[in-house]
């Protein structure tokens, strides 16, 4: 059978390619197709363990049996609905528009966070950041996530956008509004939108400093 593999971030920059065509035995699983990359791609061998997959815009696990024409992404380390306001986009982020999404009459508190680009990281200069991500996989995942994060705490509503590509000194990298009855169901759903979304959605992040050039989470 025949799948599709797609790279992205420090994957598709080492192996110098977004996807590839793999060839694999009827019946294989995930873990099949990872040992065949490993021994084709000698950077997929030396980050095995330091990634995961996904499967169909899925997350698999190792034993996931593959299909004919599956799409699999590796997806590394992270250093919508109808009416959900959930925005992945290369152009500046607004925290306006999601405070304007989550408002109501029956919320007592909005709390919002605003992720930005800072000028020293880890003991560097920073000179600018780069976010790229899995596109609609990362939208699926953030639109999950606030579903998840409202069904937790009755009452609160959740709105999130992220920013893609070349990013400077002070641009907004993510900006977050969580509204609810009362402030402190508020503040709980927005810290634990940006935790899980810095965990969960495939969005990478590599930084340019007087250093050097590092994929966040991984190294150079």
């Amino acid at each position: 059978m025949r799948i599709t593999v797609l790279y992205f971030a420090v994957f598709k920059e080492k192996l110098g390619r977004d996807e590839e065509a793999l060839e694999l035995t009827a019946g294989a699983k995930v873990s099949d197709a990872i040992a065949a990359l490993a021994e084709r791609h000698a950077p997929i061998a030396k980050l095995a363990g330091r990634f995961r997959v996904a499967v169909n815009q899925e997350f698999a696990p190792e034993d996931h049996a593959l299909a004919d024409g599956d799409e699999l992404a590796l997806i590394p380390p992270v250093a919508g609905g109808s009416d959900r306001h959930v925005l992945l986009s290369a152009a500046p982020l607004s925290l306006d528009r999601c405070v304007a999404a989550v408002g109501g009459p029956g919320m007592g508190g909005i709390v919002t966070f605003t992720g930005m680009v800072r000028r020293h990281s880890r003991g560097v200069t920073v000179e600018r950041l780069e976010y790229e991500a899995y596109g609609s996989m990362a939208l699926r995942e953030m639109t999950r996530l606030c579903d998840e994060i409202e069904a937790e705490i009755p009452g609160v509503r959740l709105a999130v956008e992220h920013r893609t590509g070349t990013l400077q000194i002070g641009d907004l990298a993510v900006v977050i509004a969580a509204a609810a009855p009362h402030r402190a169901e508020a503040f709980t759903a927005c810290r634990a939108m940006i935790d899980r979304l810095k965990d969960r959605v495939p969005i990478w992040k590599k930084e340019f400093s007087d250093d050097g050039t590092e994929w966040v989470g991984l190294g150079p």
